[in-house]
């Protein structure tokens, strides 16, 4: 290990952890790993996914990425073990950001995944493209979350700030109601193909692609429906009256009110957001703020409430000392609504073009 090399603590070195370790040796850090199973461990040493096996206390950055059920336990051994910033990778953030106040950890999410499982299917390209969200809390060190968002950017990520409470939402739409409807689908056809055994190898693209999330592994979602049961409750009830509308849109040759549906659904699909990569498209926004906690996990709580993406983010210190300015890269074609959201928060932004 060279006098300048970065340094990281994988803990959990599965499918996430191992291509977590991945992404960033492939960008010069030095990558300590454990496992609750040590042969995992072993396993990704031997695979070149780790340098070390074992724990370094003087990691600056460190994420767990291991079952719910082990998690909290985990975060907690992590921070004595380590001095840095702590993360975790878990689907679920409410119940672990109430339960661990430390100013060290920062909660997050990275939206990636692959049908692959364990080590040997560690990626350092899943992240490329991929949201990773972060939910730090009013207690959460304004530098370490800085220094995550960057690291986490310099990796290929889209990284989004906002409240726990509101990634437990805003997930169980997105993700876990997905995951459970692509299984009671895949179901539905199982079931029926006892009587009619044609039937799955009538399964073409269209329902390859819609069931596709149902072949990850069953374990991992006991978890999540237990921890997110209120939220992916609320949504079921939500999406149960959808279906029960679309029902009757069908049974009653309603082509109008299919017509509006399914015209809706398509271009809300050709309007997903992608993200912004080429220079011309990007303005700095340079931001004064007070030297005082909470200001960046502010700030970037404000672009994601406005949908702005935020493809770089820096601090630069004043010479009073008692403020700094924080400088965030956004789309050009986003700046104004941002501009006008900080502007209605006391903020007093100026920008400047990239190219």
């Amino acid at each position: 290990m060279t006098k300048n090399e970065r340094r990281a603590q994988i803990v959990g070195t599965g499918l996430i952890g191992g291509s977590i370790a991945l992404a960033l040796r492939a960008r010069g850090w030095h990558i300590t790993g454990r496992d609750i199973d040590a042969k995992r461990a072993e396993r990704a040493l031997e695979l070149g996914v780790l340098d070390v096996v074992g724990s370094d206390a003087e990691a600056e950055l460190a994420f767990v990425s291991v079952p719910a059920s082990a998690l909290e336990a985990e975060i907690r051994k992590t921070l004595r073990e380590t001095n840095g910033i702590v993360t975790d990778t878990g689907s679920v953030k409410t119940t672990v950001a109430r339960s661990i106040d430390d100013p060290r950890f920062i909660p997050g999410h990275p939206m990636a995944g692959s049908e692959q499982e364990g080590v040997d299917g560690a990626d350092q390209e899943i992240f490329d493209g991929a949201v990773w969200v972060l939910t730090p809390t009013l207690g959460s060190d304004d530098f370490g979350l800085r220094d995550l968002q960057m690291v986490l950017a310099s990796m290929g990520c889209d990284v989004v700030t906002m409240t726990p409470e509101r990634h437990d939402a805003l997930v169980a739409i997105v993700s876990h109601v997905p995951h459970l409807t692509a299984a009671s689908l895949m179901c539905l056809a199982d079931d029926r193909a006892l009587d009619d055994a044609p039937l799955l190898r009538l399964a073409a693209g269209g329902f390859r692609d819609m069931t596709r999330v149902a072949a990850g592994h069953p374990e991992i979602w006991l978890d999540i429906c237990e921890e997110n049961r209120d939220a992916i409750v609320s949504v079921l009830d939500e999406f149960s009256a959808r279906i029960r509308n679309i029902r009757e849109i069908v049974a009653q040759s309603d082509r109008t009110g299919l017509t509006n549906l399914l015209s809706q659904a398509r271009k809300a699909r050709t309007n997903l957001p992608s993200r912004y990569v080429r220079p011309q498209e990007l303005v700095e926004v340079r931001i004064p703020i007070p030297d005082r906690k909470g200001q960046i996990a502010n700030i970037t709580m404000l672009a994601a409430d406005c949908e702005v993406n935020v493809a770089d983010i820096e601090v630069a210190h004043s010479a009073e000392g008692e403020r700094g300015v924080l400088v965030l890269v956004v789309a050009q074609a986003e700046v104004q609504r941002f501009l006008a959201v900080l502007a209605g928060q006391g903020y007093r932004p100026t920008t400047r073009e990239l190219a």
